[in-house]
């Protein structure tokens, strides 16, 4: 079901649902942050777990609908897992796209890789020149899984494109999501500094080491302690 109080015409659309790495969550988190996104509706299913969060004393919706007027952009924001849901949101994230007759939905995905340069990659039903401008490279090879994976299945019903991009599936990657946010910044004009998400990524992989060293001394200390009790 989908509640709007508003009804952009022929918007873009930008979809992003947990994944590996957490970049779709990261990435619509902050263009509606740095966007000044307000929000206009919402998607509700009874499939999705019953959860809700309260912020500031107020509910917010575990699937939301932000609209970004400057640029004719909507982006849907998921605070919750849609696992078990996903056929149902992709027929309704189309539903919404008919509705609004939008110009094209942008599916962001990070890709399950141990490789740390995030590599991009694209695909689309769409003009390919776009993407080439900003020297992308096609996806080839690879599976694509959750409402963007039925969304691709179904790409024949809506202007369809989906930018990937290699991410670490063990923990929250902001890099990654960096990377998106560079090239929506490129494909779409947005003009937004996505030098924070480069700066939250490198502290957050710096507390990451402190902690790794952390538990090595704890584990060496350990052993050496082991060894004088044994001796």
């Amino acid at each position: 079901m989908i509640e709007l109080k508003e009804r952009p015409k022929n918007p873009i659309i930008i979809e992003g649902f947990p994944g590996f790495g957490f970049v779709s969550t990261i990435v619509t988190e902050f263009l509606i942050k740095h966007l000044k996104a307000k929000r206009i509706g919402r998607i509700f299913s009874t499939k999705l777990t019953p959860m809700v969060a309260i912020r500031n004393s107020e509910i917010i919706d575990p699937l939301e609908i932000y609209y970004d007027k400057k640029h004719n952009i909507v982006i849907l924001r998921a605070l919750t897992n849609v696992s078990g849901a996903e056929w149902e949101i992709a027929n309704i994230v189309i539903e919404l796209a008919k509705k609004l007759k939008a110009k094209e939905i942008i599916g962001v995905e990070g890709v399950a890789s141990d490789s740390k340069k995030n590599k991009i990659y694209y695909f689309t039903n769409l003009n390919k020149e776009k993407f080439e401008k900003i020297n992308l490279e096609g996806f080839k090879n690879g599976v694509i899984v959750g409402v963007t994976g039925v969304l691709l299945l179904k790409s024949k019903e809506v202007p369809l494109s989906c930018i990937f991009v290699d991410a670490n599936p063990g923990f929250p990657d902001s890099k990654a999501a960096g990377e998106v946010v560079k090239v929506l910044d490129s494909y779409l004009g947005l003009k937004v500094d996505y030098r924070p998400l480069f700066k939250a990524a490198e502290e957050f992989e710096n507390k990451l080491k402190e902690l790794m060293s952390s538990v090595k001394k704890a584990v060496e200390k350990k052993q050496e302690k082991d060894t004088s009790y044994l001796g």
